[in-house]
């Protein structure tokens, strides 16, 4: 053999015995391109770009979390499996929870890629570890909803049940360079700033700041963005009717004197509002169905309100940035309402759980596509089901975080006909010497389904 020759074998020798010892023998072998069902669809086009690297057997990451999400094992890891984050573990949560509508805030999986909610995440649960994929840019909100769906329906191994175009949506969510600042004003709509406000230790500062739009015409509100400094508990938008005597413009209006009593001026302005967009969410961003846009009449103006909570011993400011991005009419094809339904004639005994419900008929038929309860600290949990017809009983809408309940787009929407309707079912345990009734205070109680819908 020439020199040559035996350079060139030994330089092969070398290179297949590199290449054996630093592969990775529990890398996944290649899988069909073509899924077969929703969960081989999330194993392949999810998990498998963004978290089979890290949750393979034998890796560090797959023995910390005692989690593999390779196609051979990944669907027995999960479903309805106890995590072994001990918090996660002790708060009832399962890897994937399969009840459906009311498993999803009971699966660890979703509570650690839901990069949107992060605020709540860190706060109310910092003992969970870190947003996965860790390292990673968060999962796009197209892959965030097909998971999120697919865990709705049951999270079941065989069969579509998720239509795969919801992964057409490529935005992606990124997290603030800082922990509050200023957004961006939008091309098309208004900006509000409701600038640094003082919220005293062991208070609940609940305010209201008029805006008037000065909007000859009327408005269509496409796209709603909202960030709020730490500590808030909501912040809704209102408006008021045609003619109505509007409050002071960008003056402060405290719904609660320094001594704690109400100012029942502002309380009789309350009866009059009417309900545009609210969140519970510190940072949110809110876009309509393609088509539908919220109408604001001409000559209109938004009575911005905020509600913050101080059960600390020092002040913190309370700050808000809103958005409201606009459309011409001629892009609109629905003109969206809101639902706002809100129960108040209920009384919670002391040293109790009790279980409230509340049930609503429409008269027409409705498009609903959002969905969200508003309740206050005693709230375990809130479910909404369809009222009426085939359907009837069906649970559409399941929360047990009364601070930060979800913000529910549902897509297609929700068809109700003329006489079906809405049911709320909400429980409280009552830890208190005292009964509790509907009041304005996190310390009361409230039970409210806000949403959105159109008709024909």
């Amino acid at each position: 053999m020439t020199t040559k020759k035996l350079f060139l074998f030994l330089l092969l020798c070398s290179v297949t015995l590199w290449y054996a010892c630093e592969k990775d023998p529990t890398e996944p072998t290649p899988i069909d391109p073509e899924p077969t069902s929703s969960w081989e669809l999330v194993q392949q086009k999810i998990f498998q770009p963004n978290c089979v690297t890290c949750h393979s057997a034998g890796s560090t990451f797959a023995k910390q979390s005692d989690l593999v999400l390779t196609a051979d094992i990944g669907y027995e890891q999960l479903i309805n499996r106890t995590p072994k984050n001990e918090a996660a573990a002790a708060d009832g949560l399962v890897l994937v929870n399969t009840e459906g509508v009311a498993g999803l805030p009971w699966s660890f999986l979703w509570e650690k890629i839901n990069a949107p909610d992060q605020a709540h995440f860190y706060d109310d649960h910092p003992e969970y570890g870190s947003i996965m994929p860790l390292g990673l840019p968060a999962l796009t909100n197209g892959e965030l909803e097909y998971i999120r769906r697919w865990i709705t329906e049951g999270a079941p191994k065989e069969g579509f049940v998720v239509d795969e175009s919801v992964l057409e949506n490529t935005d992606r969510y990124e997290p603030p360079t800082e922990a509050f600042q200023a957004l961006n004003p939008p091309i098309s709509g208004y900006q509000f700033h409701l600038q640094p406000f003082e919220v005293v230790p062991n208070f609940e500062r609940e305010l209201f700041y008029y805006e008037p739009l000065n909007n000859a015409e009327d408005i269509y509100i496409s796209k709603v963005e909202m960030n709020m400094r730490q500590g808030t508990h909501h912040f809704i938008l209102y408006t008021y009717p045609p003619n109505y005597p509007t409050p002071q413009p960008q003056v402060i209006r405290d719904v609660r004197n320094p001594n704690g009593t109400y100012n029942y001026d502002v309380l009789q302005q309350m009866n009059d509002q009417i309900f545009v967009f609210g969140t519970q969410i510190p940072f949110t961003d809110y876009d309509f169905p393609e088509g539908v846009a919220l109408r604001v009449p001409a000559n209109s103006g938004f009575d911005l309100n905020s509600h913050y909570v101080n059960r600390g011993s020092n002040s913190f400011d309370g700050e808000i940035y809103v958005n409201v991005h606009t459309v011409p009419r001629s892009q609109v094809t629905h003109v969206a309402e809101n639902l706002f339904l809100s129960y108040e004639n209920f009384v919670l005994p002391p040293q109790k759980q009790t279980t409230i419900e509340s049930n609503y008929t429409f008269n027409d038929k409705r498009y609903v596509f959002q969905l969200w309860s508003h309740a206050h600290k005693h709230l375990t949990e809130f479910k909404i089901y369809i009222k009426g017809g085939e359907r009837d009983g069906e649970l559409v809408y399941y929360t047990n975080d009364w601070e930060h309940p979800p913000l529910l787009q549902i897509n297609p929407p929700l068809e109700l006909e003329a006489g079906q309707g809405l049911r709320g079912e909400a429980t409280y345990n009552n830890t208190t010497d005292n009964s509790l009734r509907f009041g304005l205070l996190s310390e009361d109680e409230m039970m409210i389904i806000f949403g959105a819908y159109y008709t024909d």
